[in-house]
């Protein structure tokens, strides 16, 4: 990218993105070890250098298709302005501040649709909006909980009945050690699908400034940095949604803290494989509530889990109002000092 040609309201909009990313890492680091701190596997603090450091490595084992599916999937390349990134973002950053301020397991991906669509209605119209993308990334909403939730089930029966004569102690011994795999697996996850959000974002505003000549493309660098602003905010983590995700849903031992993150990570890594911008958040808690339902229905605490689905289902519709609001004073920015 010629650096002689880049507008400082662009450095702005790209500085923006990344405090996103860092704000996805550090509101979202809950999702990647919630299990394992519960467990007592790891410290807190160990948990989040772990983490970190899968997120960060991620892009060396996924393609880039949930960048492209935000980058050109979500609203048309064609409508997208430096005031409709910057309403898309003021929007997925206010309400990733106000859930995790409340402690509240919100999807950080979500928000960022949301606010892509609030925006980009609010300036073209439901014209601008590429609806096979969206409808991929609602049904990702429903289904990857759900997938979640199935997988982590199936891994629980498996390994019982693998372990069904293995003394407890033995059991325990086996499955701390594995859940620093599943752990890693879990991050390795979040890191592939969420820095990409970032990464398309960044990328159609080059693209939008003409930055990446005909074709839309992510350069390396923004997948680089990317990685880079989601692991740093990992390390400073997200201790108000550890505690719910972690402990108040359902009370977890280290088997099903490796079955919960098992079937998380393999439902991330289908969802990145295929372009879909899933949340990692709904993907963690469908898996946690399917290793409680296991033991017992009444063993998931149902009144928090629906809460956490309440906000699933306000998540898009609150970001993208406040990235329509955003987008006007964008606007009203641009008449008056433009």
């Amino acid at each position: 990218m010629d650096l002689a040609g880049v507008s400082w309201l662009l450095i702005f909009l790209i500085f923006v993105a990344l405090a996103f990313d860092f704000l996805n890492g550090l509101h979202d680091a809950a999702n990647s070890i919630a299990t394992v701190v519960a467990t007592r596997v790891l410290s807190p603090g160990v948990a989040v250098a772990w983490a970190a450091f899968f997120n960060f490595i991620a892009f060396l084992f996924f393609g880039l298709h949930v960048a492209n599916t935000v980058g050109k999937g979500i609203v048309s390349a064609d409508i997208v302005s430096d005031a409709v990134i910057f309403g898309a973002l003021g929007g997925a950053i206010s309400w990733n501040v106000i859930t995790w301020l409340a402690g509240i397991p919100s999807s950080s991906s979500h928000a960022l649709i949301g606010g892509l669509l609030g925006a980009g209605i609010t300036k073209a119209g439901f014209d601008g909006i590429v609806w096979s993308g969206v409808m991929k990334t609602v049904a990702g909403i429903f289904v990857s909980p759900a997938i979640g939730f199935a997988l982590a089930l199936t891994l629980v029966l498996i390994v019982s009945w693998l372990f069904v004569r293995a003394t407890p102690a033995l059991g325990d011994s086996v499955f701390r050690k594995l859940q620093l795999v599943s752990a890693a697996m879990f991050s390795l996850g979040h890191g592939g699908n969420d820095a990409q959000k970032t990464m398309g974002i960044i990328a159609v505003l080059l693209f939008a400034h003409g930055h990446l000549g005909a074709e839309f493309h992510v350069p390396f660098w923004v997948v680089i940095t990317c990685q880079a602003a989601l692991a740093l905010g990992t390390l400073f983590g997200g201790w108000r949604i550890v505690h719910t995700m972690g402990s108040k849903i359902t009370r977890l031992t280290p088997q099903q803290g490796f079955c919960a993150e098992t079937g998380g990570a393999i439902t991330i890594f289908l969802a990145t494989h295929i372009g879909v911008p899933i949340s990692t958040t709904h993907t963690i808690t469908g898996s946690i509530v399917g290793v409680g339902a296991s033991r017992r229905m009444s063993a998931v605490r149902w009144n928090v889990a629906g809460r956490i689905v309440w906000a699933w289902v306000v998540t898009l519709p609150a970001s993208g109002l406040i990235a329509a609001a955003f987008y006007g004073l964008a606007r009203m920015a641009d008449r008056a000092f433009g």
